[in-house]
């Protein structure tokens, strides 16, 4: 199974601001709705509390919530304690890819198991209060780069990136 991570992040590193997403790139969204469709996806509490109704649990895909609370409650989602556990769950339901989709904690943890990342890397600084784990580059292979222009529906340039450990 190949342990990914999918994250979007400004030029400084933020990923969140007061648990939301602090800009609207129409295009990043389908570009993670593309990939992680009919994956797991393995987040933290407080990234699950912060899908619209609408996308709660994330449509088209096992939705594995992260926490420590042994009473909390997902409603579409399985509940787990550890990353470690989540990814189990994932191994033994025979995931070919599951992502690990944030937040900031427990993207932190998941640097040391990931064997991939798709890091949409947005040319713009955001004030934000969560950031992506700074990862040494040396011990990743930058593999595929599209770069995707500014344009009416998106206010920054940005550009999907896939990295692979080496």
């Amino acid at each position: 199974m190949i342990i990914s991570m999918i994250a979007a992040m400004g030029s400084n590193r933020v990923i969140g601001k007061n648990n939301d997403i602090p800009w609207h790139l129409p295009d990043d969204f389908q570009y993670f709705k593309d990939s992680t469709k009919g994956h797991y996806v393995l987040m933290g509490r407080k990234n699950f509390e912060s899908l619209p109704p609408r996308f709660k649990p994330l449509p088209d895909r096992p939705n594995v919530v992260i926490t420590r609370n042994k009473q909390y409650e997902a409603k579409g989602a399985q509940v787990v304690y550890s990353l470690e556990e989540a990814l189990q769950v994932a191994e033994i339901a025979g995931e070919e890819e599951v992502f690990i989709i944030g937040g900031g904690e427990i993207y932190r943890l998941g640097l040391e198991f990931a064997e991939r990342i798709y890091l949409t890397e947005i040319e713009s600084e955001y004030e934000g209060d969560t950031y992506f784990p700074e990862f040494d580059k040396n011990s990743w292979q930058e593999v595929s780069r599209k770069h995707h222009p500014s344009d009416e529906r998106h206010k920054s340039a940005f550009d999907f990136v896939i990295y692979e450990k080496k």
